[in-house]
């Protein structure tokens, strides 16, 4: 199972709506994210990249074609893939802290651990000086970056983070993606990223790319050195 696709799409495809009302998000998408693969998922808003995403995350069903999990275990996938929604996500009662250990407490970890896991992922994400604020109390980028810390505490196999950059300056955008990549190192863990910004899918070894709900021209891009 180690060296199975953590997800295999084939003609994958949803619509909204029937009818003439009917939108098309995704049209016969054809991927597979390996073990330890970094993706970065590039195109202009509306081109259905999120959409791709809660597909892979299960979050959603296609409408047609098939996804399918081989490389994870069985069991909750929840806890196997890690997602970064694209908007706020934090529970409004809880602290930052309390926002990255609560679905390790769901999970079955000892409060302890997942105290200390909490408390890991906000320092690798320069974050711990603000971890008793409550997401009111944080801007907006912040509050992304606890959202992915959240993610991170989990260890997933698989991590998705819809524009998980958005709302960050490019030092923040920086950091965050360099902890995601060495996450990926630590963890074994793929990584797919959505995003708009070329210097963010610039940071992950493969981009894929799509346009009018289809996923286009997947391909490596080039290592240091290497030219096409």
């Amino acid at each position: 199972m180690a060296g199975e696709p953590l997800v295999v799409c084939t003609d994958v495809a949803r619509t909204y709506g029937k009818g003439p009302a009917a939108v098309v998000a995704v049209h016969g998408a054809n991927c597979v994210i390996a073990p330890g693969a970094r993706i970065a998922v590039v195109g202009p808003s509306g081109s259905g990249k999120s959409t791709l995403l809660h597909l892979l995350a299960g979050l959603d069903r296609p409408t047609a074609g098939q996804v399918d999990h081989p490389g994870l275990a069985r069991g909750p996938m929840a806890r196997q893939i890690g997602v970064v929604f694209q908007g706020p996500s934090l529970l409004p009662p809880l602290t930052a802290a309390e926002n990255v250990s609560l679905p390790l407490c769901i999970d079955g970890v000892a409060e302890d651990e997942a105290t200390a896991r909490a408390w890991s992922a906000l320092e690798d994400l320069e974050l711990a000086s603000l971890a008793s604020n409550l997401p009111d109390e944080l801007s907006a980028g912040q509050a992304q970056r606890v959202a992915v810390a959240r993610v991170l505490a989990r260890r997933p196999r698989l991590i998705l983070a819809d524009e998980p950059t958005g709302q960050l300056d490019r030092d923040s955008a920086r950091h965050v993606m360099a902890v995601l990549t060495a996450a990926s190192d630590a963890l074994g863990a793929a990584v797919l990223v959505t995003t708009h910004d070329a210097r963010v899918a610039r940071a992950l070894r493969i981009q894929w790319y799509m346009a009018d709900g289809r996923l286009v021209q997947p391909e490596r891009a080039p290592r240091e050195g290497e030219t096409r």
